[in-house]
């Protein structure tokens, strides 16, 4: 059964050559019960990211928040930034800001770059409230440094929460 299916894919019809003359039309080409499939190729999923997210897990389960050492956890979408410091051991946000918030974008609002930078003197402010004076670690999310993220993390590095 296997050799007929290698021939009926060999000599039944080719994209480069075109169908073969009747000299090698074989019966079992001709019954409506054969299929030809055709070769499906699937690529992978963006690798970088599925690296970036394999990565994140990984930093995860090596760094874990602490009440008086969070992990801060940044993610930044096409139009906005999101900011959290998570404490892992009880499981809970101990601060969140993003872009959208009306009380950092302010009235009349701002762009998401300066919207971005106020997020991180918000964070700046949470943290001196909450007496944190140490990170466990920046978890970006594999996200790009973009002009956001650049924005977010100028307030954080001259506090000194990150390393310049």
């Amino acid at each position: 059964m296997a050799l007929m299916k290698t021939l009926a894919l060999q000599f039944k019809a080719c994209d480069f050559f075109g169908t073969y003359p009747k000299l090698f039309n074989f019966p079992y080409c001709q019954s409506r019960s054969f299929f030809f499939q055709p070769l499906v190729v699937e690529a992978r999923a963006n690798a970088r990211m599925e690296s970036a997210k394999i990565r994140n897990r990984r930093m995860r389960k090596k760094f874990n928040g602490t009440p008086t050492k969070p992990r801060l956890s940044v993610f930044c979408s096409e139009k906005q930034l999101y900011a959290m410091l998570v404490d892992d051991q009880n499981k809970k946000c101990l601060f969140y800001g993003s872009t959208l918030q009306k009380s950092i974008r302010g009235n009349p609002p701002c762009t998401t770059i300066e919207a971005a930078g106020r997020v991180g003197e918000e964070l700046i402010k949470a943290c001196i409230e909450l007496n944190v004076n140490e990170i466990s670690s920046y978890d970006g999310n594999g996200c790009n440094h973009g002009e956001r993220m650049q924005a977010f993390e100028i307030p954080i590095s001259r506090h000194g929460f990150l390393a310049q």
